[in-house]
């Protein structure tokens, strides 16, 4: 292994020249004039101490959002970026879609320059450029994401939409699908639908269409081709809504679906210029064309032939079934159709079925009229005109009758005589005239009909008409067609019957005839069997009908109206008492009404029909104890003197019969003993006794009179009450309309109201005070008291001290004159409790519960208890709400169904769900109910219990993930450093989520994939901070610095409550070995450097980016190797976060890449930059080494003068390659650097295979130019031409140069790479350095 000595060395001009000294691997120095190997480059310690070191501007940020709808020159976005330096920055954008964008290049604002379009592209990529006028600039790629907006409205696709439906499509079919797609995202891309018109009559046809939300179009109603063949429906689809512009928006577009309605074979046909008629005179030929109907297919788009039929059976009339032609097929004769309009159903059917498989047709009705011909004469017929049937064959002989000397112009009765013509109009016309023996005494109207009429004889000489002449007459009727001579006339002969009148008055034997009638006599007795008068007419003439007059007389008597005989009516109207003689008139009357009377005498006999008649009225008072007497007077209004006014006196059978007597013919009736008004029962102390008084007649006959006997009532009764003594109860605060306690009742025997009025009063003492008691009456002698509690003075049970009161109460009779003595009676009145008050819960109860997580305690966990002070109550417990709680917070509803409480107050688990993770503590608010209140609030104050969750140790602690690397170095790690750390969180509570970290394993990975285990290299504390614990990876004892690989570390956690939950996970720590250790040489004495040590590192980490680890700082003593004389020695590693460590030429190169880093080093008094001192051999390596170099001494003393040129060649190349990579490596950007996990002690990535310091692959198949056999194809002067950038000053000399072409041959990566990078404008030559300076 060769290391290398950078050297920074003044020039002449000024300028700095780059020299590298190769330093043998025993340690070693020498010069070699043609070989660059062990020199150092020497740092000019006199670079202005203005110049100061400076860093790349960082840009944080790779993603950003710009809305679609952001309007021209409006803010999209800000480049971010940032300076440590505090150096003004300026922007720039670049890359294809940078057109969108414009930016300020001091703000770094970015607008918007061309509109953007979300749906033609989503993602926009920019690379952003930031300068900070010191440093180059750096880029970064950003993806600019365009937010979607609602700025796109539905399109519908596949258009235009027209579709053929048929006519009889049935009702919700699908008959379309129509599709819009919205090119928008989210909500604003669903795409609703409806119908906004349909053409044509939008008003009636809107709803003959719906559409489903898929686009379907269905139909809602039915279809007619012969309505409408052509819909248009207007469609308008409709996005979800989204912003546009800071507005919601909904975006919306409509089409049109066009559909044509095809004509199916639906409808009947149809008839044109329907109803039809026409005509056509009688007697015509056969085959007379009457008329033509014409029918046609209603559905016009199939236009299907049609045929004709005639569905009437037996017409005279037949139909052409192709052309509708009608015409004559039989005789017509109109007399003999049954009308002479003919009506003709003519159907016209098409030839195919309809769509249901029938036949199509439609009906008409024709009307054919058949004209008359005058072809008949006139006929007779016997009939009245109104109801006379023609079709019976004519008549020629009529009777009829009239009363002789009948009046003229009087027509003969009972003759029905109607003439007709059954032809029409004019030929229907005809005369009528008389003939015959009688015609002189007659005439006939009317004398001239058309058509028909009835006809009439009338009387022209009534003194013809006679009875007593001739009793029949005859005439005849001439009825004569003049328009039809050939068969003109009709006769009708007419025979008169003559009817006799009435001239003969009835007559009776007698003037007057005298009768007798016994009164009372029943209804219909024969008074008088034949009274008759004569009347010689003859028929109903002469048949006599009998009358009694005046009409009163009817009243009682009545008459046969055919024999004459006189009966009784009404015999009770026969009172000899009130009349005993009646005269009345006895009418008879003829057929015509001609009268003759006769008088008639009624005298009526006496009869037993008289009762006995009291005189008077029998009410008696008297008071009890004394005795009655009376005398009873009748009278009998019969004949005076016979039995039938004689009267006798007798006391019927009664309650009260015992207690009298009575004389049975004077009628003196007395009392047997004294009087007692309480014997009696009746409440107005009356007794009523019963005599009947009769008559002697034949029947005997009688009339009962009551005798009132009132008997005065006495007050000689003390009141009664009906029970002992009294037991009530009353409940407590009883409202005034249930404080209603009991009622006493007590009687009286006396018996007047007055006498027997009982008042109830309470006796004082004993709680009387709290009650009251009222009378009322309740029958005779019958009184109760009706006790109720006072409402001026409430009962209540709680507060008294005995639950009952104990009353006297008093009945006494007041109202009499003379008050009789009082009775008493106890009554005990017992006091019930009220359920009034409200239930509370005992706070005991309410004491907080502990409840295990997990369903590890199941069932009760706790009763409550309720106090209700009420001595009749039922406690129900109710829940009202669930709370729950995590800490502090709510844990909204998950412990809604953990607990349930039951109605006797039982608290049960009701879930193995309980989790103290998600809510520890649980409030249920609940009260209890008296199920018995009545009155009052039957509900306690509301409370709460509240549950604790216990935690139990049922989670496993948890690693949390890290992104970061950990990195050790060796050399610098001593006991107790802190190398790593792990943070891990248990959600348990308590010991359960205490965790203890330990370390179970240390094995070492080397770099050959051997794997080492370690015992006690590490160790770990722990500690807690923010919730979660954190192990701390201390190192415990030395370690190697010579091994090359990384230490996987297992770190166990554990919780410390039973069960004990561990888990496991590995670190990966990377070593650094001692090969990146890189020794830095000042000018300084070691007081300076370790005083600016701070300011050094701050330098070294400015210009790498690395984490700067110092070994030590001391002083030098040999500079025998260095051209200007150092006075101290830094040893540091330079690690990256990633494990990755850079070793002396990388450090070179990027302090070379960063000039005022190097002008703030130099400032500090970095002289020399190079390997660290490696470790010394044992002396048996040096024997063998000492041995091998004499050995090979004399070879190579031969050889390098011949090898020297090319030797120097390849150097040279060598260098000019470093240069080349150094001016790639100021490309370098740490933050973009790759993250990635890498192999310890080298610059290579596991995966990736990443130079980190160069950001590029690294393939071991590329020379990079460092070999010894590498073949030179550069200038000995080409290391002159190489440059280190620097800032200009007055010290150094400014001079324009460029990069030589490098070989075209020369594909390595590192050439590709300083090929794409523009040459540095500005450099610092070093002219002072020569080749043969090298």
């Amino acid at each position: 292994m060769i290391d290398e000595h950078v050297y920074c060395r003044r020039q002449r001009s000024g300028s700095v020249k780059i020299q590298v000294q190769r330093q043998h691997p025993q340690g070693h120095s020498h010069r070699y004039p043609g070989r660059m190997a062990w020199h150092s480059l020497v740092l000019l310690p006199f670079l202005l101490a203005t110049v100061s070191g400076n860093t790349v501007p960082i840009i944080n940020m790779t993603i950003v959002y710009v809305p679609e709808d952001l309007e021209l020159s409006q803010f999209a976005f800000q480049l971010e970026a940032y300076d440590l330096d505090n150096d003004p920055l300026t922007y720039q954008i670049g890359g294809t879609d940078a057109f969108y964008f414009s930016v300020d290049p001091k703000s770094g604002r970015v607008t918007l320059r061309n509109s953007l379009d979300r749906e033609l592209q989503a993602r926009l990529t920019i690379i952003v450029r930031v300068w900070d006028g010191v440093n180059s600039e750096i880029s970064q790629k950003v993806t600019v994401i365009v937010e979607d907006r609602n700025d796109n409205a539905p399109v519908f696709q596949r258009l235009p939409y027209n579709a053929i439906i048929p006519e009889n499509t049935s009702l919700h079919s699908i008959i379309y699908t129509v599709f819009a797609n919205d090119s928008d995202t989210g909500n604003a891309s669903k795409v609703s639908y409806s119908i906004k018109e349909v053409i044509p009559d939008n008003l009636k046809n809107l709803q003959l269409f719906y559409i489903l939300p898929n686009g379907s179009v269905v139909l809602n109603g039915s279809l007619d081709y012969s309505k409408n063949t052509f819909y248009q429906i207007k469609i308008l689809a409709q996005d979800g809504g989204g912003w546009l512009h800071n507005n919601w928006t909904v975006q919306e577009s409509f089409t049109y679906l066009s559909l044509t309605i095809k004509d199916m074979p639906n409808l009947s046909p149809r008839f044109l210029n329907a109803p039809y008629s026409g005509s056509v005179p009688e007697n015509c030929d056969l085959g007379t064309i009457v008329l033509t109907v014409t029918a046609m297919d209603q559905d016009t788009g199939v236009n299907d032939e049609i045929f004709y039929i005639i569905s009437n059976a037996s017409v005279p009339f037949v139909i052409n079934n192709t052309t509708g032609i009608i015409t004559v097929s039989e005789p017509l004769d109109r007399e003999q159709l049954p009308s002479e309009e003919v009506l003709l159903k003519v159907t016209a059917v098409e030839k195919n079925l309809d769509i249901h498989g029938k036949v199509a047709s439609a009906s008409t009705l024709v009307t054919v009229l058949v004209t008359d011909v005058n072809d008949n004469k006139p006929q007779f017929y016997n009939c009245s005109l109104s109801s006379c049937d023609f079709s019976v064959s004519a008549q020629n002989n009529f009777m009829g009758n009239i009363i002789e000397h009948s009046s003229s112009r009087l027509p003969v009765s009972n003759l029905n005589i109607v003439a007709r013509d059954p032809d029409k109009g004019i030929n229907s016309s005809f005369e009528l005239s008389l003939q015959g023996p009688n015609a002189n005494a007659f005439t006939v109207f009317p004398t001239t009909i058309v058509g028909a009429g009835e006809v009439q004889i009338l009387v022209q000489n009534s003194s013809l008409v006679d009875y007593e002449i001739s009793h029949v007459m005859m005439v005849q009727i001439i009825a004569n067609d003049t328009g039809n001579p050939t068969d003109c006339c009709s006769t009708a002969t007419v025979t008169i019957d003559l009817i006799d009148s009435n001239d003969h008055i009835p007559e009776f034997p007698q003037s007057t005839y005298y009768l007798n009638v016994t009164e009372n006599s029943p209804d219909g007795t024969i008074i008088s069997p034949n009274i008759t008068a004569y009347d010689p007419d003859s028929g109903i003439l002469g048949q006599i009908t009998y009358q009694l007059l005046p009409e009163t007389i009817c009243k009682i008597f009545t008459v046969n109206a055919t024999t004459g005989a006189l009966l009784v009516y009404n015999g009770s109207l026969l009172d000899r008492e009130t009349r005993s003689i009646y005269y009345a008139n006895l009418q008879a009357k003829d057929g015509g009404n001609l009268v003759g009377t006769t008088v008639l005498e009624i005298t009526v006999l006496d009869a037993n029909d008289m009762a006995p008649v009291i005189i008077g009225s029998y009410f008696i008072s008297v008071d009890e104890g004394q005795n009655v007497t009376t005398h009873i007077q009748a009278i009998d209004n019969d004949e005076p003197g016979s039995c039938n006014s004689k009267l006798g006196f007798e006391i019927l059978t009664g309650l009260f019969s015992n207690n009298f007597t009575i004389d049975a013919v004077t009628g003196e009736m007395y009392s047997k003993e004294p009087l007692d008004r309480e014997a009696l029962e009746d409440e107005r102390g009356q007794m009523v006794v019963t005599v009947m008084v009769y008559d002697h007649g034949e029947p005997q006959l009688s009339t009962m009179v009551n005798v009132t006997i009132t008997v005065g009532d006495l007050n000689d009764n003390i009141p009664m009450f009906l029970n002992q003594s009294y037991e009530f109860s009353v409940f407590e605060e009883s409202p005034a309309a249930e404080s209603f306690v009991g009622e006493v009742e007590a009687t009286d025997a006396d018996r007047t109201e007055i006498n027997s009025r009982i008042s109830f009063q309470l006796e004082r003492g004993g709680g009387s005070s709290n009650f009251l008691i009222r009378s009322s009456r309740m029958g005779p002698g019958k009184y109760s008291g009706k006790l109720s509690v006072d409402p001026d003075m409430p009962l209540d049970y709680d507060t008294l001290q005995q639950k009952f009161f104990t009353l006297t109460v008093l009945a006494e009779n007041t109202a009499a004159d003379n008050a009789g003595d009082k009775a008493n009676v106890s009554v005990t009145v017992h006091i019930l409790d009220v359920n009034d008050e409200s239930p509370t819960i005992l706070p005991d109860s309410l004491r907080d519960v502990s409840v295990a997580e997990n369903g590890t305690q199941q069932g009760l966990i706790r009763t409550l208890n309720a106090f209700d002070p009420d001595t009749n109550h039922s406690l129900v417990f109710e829940e009202l709400a669930v709370s729950c709680f995590k800490g502090d917070s709510s844990a909204e509803d998950v412990c809604w169904d953990w607990f349930v409480l039951a109605p006797n107050g039982s608290v049960l688990v009701n879930s193995s769900d309980i989790d103290y993770e998600v809510c520890d503590t649980v409030l249920l608010t609940l009260r209890v109910e008296d199920l018995y209140t009545e009155k009052g609030n039957r509900y306690s104050q509301n409370e709460t219990l509240r549950i604790i969750i216990i935690d139990v140790n049922d989670n496993t602690p948890v690693f949390e993930a890290t992104s970061e690397t950990f990195v050790v170095v060796p050399e610098i790690s001593v006991t107790g450093l802190q190398v790593a750390t792990v943070k891990a969180t248990d959600v348990d509570s308590g010991m359960g989520g205490n965790i203890t970290f330990s370390i179970i394993s240390v094995v070492l990975v080397e770099d050959t994939g051997v794997t080492r285990p370690f015992g006690n290299l590490f160790m770990i504390s722990t500690t807690f901070d923010k919730g979660a614990y954190i192990g701390r990876i201390l190192v415990s004892s030395n370690l190697d610095a010579s091994l090359k690989g990384q230490y996987k570390v297992t770190v166990e956690a554990k919780d410390g409550e039973e069960p004990v939950h561990r888990v496991q996970t590995m670190l990966n720590i990377f070593t650094v070995d001692q090969s990146y250790r890189v020794r830095l040489q000042f000018l300084s004495t070691v007081e300076e450097v370790q005083s600016n040590s701070e300011n050094i590192k701050l330098a070294l980490t400015t210009v790498t980016k690395a984490a700067v680890y110092v070994v030590a700082i001391q002083s030098v003593e040999d500079t025998r190797d260095t051209h200007m004389d150092a006075k101290s020695v830094m040893e540091a590693y330079f690690v990256y976060s990633n494990g990755t460590a850079l070793d002396v030429n990388d450090l070179s190169t990027l302090i070379q890449s960063d000039p005022l880093g190097l002008a703030e080093l130099v400032k500090l008094g970095l002289a020399v930059i190079g390997p660290g001192e490696v470790t010394k051999p044992t002396k048996e390596i040096e024997l063998i080494g000492i041995i091998a170099g004499l050995a090979a001494f004399l070879l190579i003393f031969i050889l390098v003068m011949t090898l020297v040129l090319v030797l120097t060649t390849r150097s040279y190349k060598r260098k000019l390659s470093a240069m080349k990579a150094l001016k790639v490596a100021t490309t370098f950007n740490p933050v973009t650097a790759q993250h990635g996990a890498g192999i310890p002690g080298t610059n290579q990535y596991n995966a990736e295979g990443a130079n980190p310091m160069l950001n590029h692959p690294l393939d071991p198949s590329h020379d990079l130019g460092f070999h010894e056999d590498s073949i030179s194809v550069t200038s000995m002067n080409s290391l002159d031409e190489n440059t280190v950038n620097a800032p200009a000053d007055d010290h150094f000399e400014v001079e324009q140069v460029k990069m030589r072409p490098t070989d075209p041959t020369d594909k390595e990566v590192l050439v590709a790479a300083l090929n794409l990078k523009e040459p540095t404008k500005t450099a610092y030559l070093n002219t002072t350095f020569t080749t043969t300076d090298l």
